[in-house]
């Protein structure tokens, strides 16, 4: 049989003292460590919170002291996603996962209209990094054609995308 080095025994040792000794954390707690990684909606941190409640917890009463402490905003989230998916997705996908994730209103009809600028050089970009050719073949016009609508790029901003011209050289 294998022997393990002194040095790997030890270091296992150490590593089960430590997390066998780990402090579970408090709801509160818990939530903090969730919103300093990244911002969370508050449908999505109550989904997550929500497995770890034991009887008695009050997840919504935590869910509205954080908001009230603004630790958690909506309005953070929705800019944070749309920071994070803009340079890859189009308007639509965006769009449905801010709904999935509870944000609505008017809140959601103001990062719409936001989006909806840049959609056509976004759409543009992500053709040019993917294939950046235009297509010569109807196979593969289509093919690049279902990338970018699998994406939820606009029609009109496919179209653009996929003739190969820049948005700043077709406004000249």
């Amino acid at each position: 049989s294998a022997t393990v080095p002194r040095f790997a025994e030890r270091w296992f040792s150490h590593c089960a003292k430590v997390f066998m000794a780990a402090p579970q954390l408090s709801l509160k707690g818990r939530a903090l460590r969730y919103l300093s990684m990244r911002e969370h909606s508050r449908l999505e941190l109550g989904r997550k919170l929500a497995r770890h409640a034991e009887e008695g917890d009050d997840v919504e009463a935590l869910l509205d002291f954080l908001e009230k402490n603004n630790w958690l905003s909506t309005e953070r989230f929705s800019e944070s996603l749309v920071h994070r998916r803009a340079a890859r997705y189009g308007n639509s996908r965006i769009v449905a996962e801010l709904q999935s994730h509870g944000v609505g209103g008017e809140a959601l009809q103001e990062l719409k209209a936001g989006l909806v600028e840049g959609e056509t050089a976004r759409a543009c970009e992500v053709w040019r990094r993917k294939f950046g050719t235009v297509a010569l073949d109807p196979q593969e016009r289509n093919k690049q054609m279902r990338f970018l609508m699998q994406r939820g790029f606009s029609q009109r901003a496919v179209y653009a995308a996929l003739r190969g011209v820049e948005p700043d050289a077709d406004e000249e």
